[in-house]
């Protein structure tokens, strides 16, 4: 009876260890099991170059989302799709610009939010 028990216990710790690399692994991957709370925002740049999707979003230094796409619309410009973390709320005067970070020359997306007080809704552009 013990050596079974014994072998219940360890077959407990071996499934709780694989559920913990499980979880360590798709945090360290940026994925989520139960989904963020997010919205969509567009913006339009004449140059996205070096921009991937995964790349960051940052206000202040602070990553605050993630590029999800990046196409040309019908005026040849690129239209990057941002996917914004759902407690960060910009007005529709926010700047989007294409930045370099490190040695290597990292692209990514830093906002600096405006003052109008009119909230861009999911979906919008930003043009500046």
């Amino acid at each position: 009876m013990t050596q079974r028990t014994t072998e219940i216990i360890a077959g407990i710790f071996v499934c709780i260890g694989l559920a913990a690399v499980l979880f360590l692994t798709l945090q360290v991957g940026g994925a989520s099991l139960f989904g963020k709370e997010s919205y969509l925002l567009h913006a339009q740049f004449n140059s996205a170059a070096g921009v991937n999707p995964g790349s960051r979003v940052e206000i202040a230094g602070v990553r605050v989302g993630t590029v999800k796409q990046i196409d040309l619309n019908g005026d040849f410009y690129a239209r990057v799709t941002l996917e914004i973390n759902g407690g960060i709320e910009l007005d529709d005067d926010t700047i989007a610009s294409v930045k370099t970070s490190g040695l290597i020359g990292d692209r990514y997306i830093n906002l600096m939010p405006g003052g109008s007080g009119l909230a861009l809704e999911p979906g919008d552009l930003i043009l500046d």
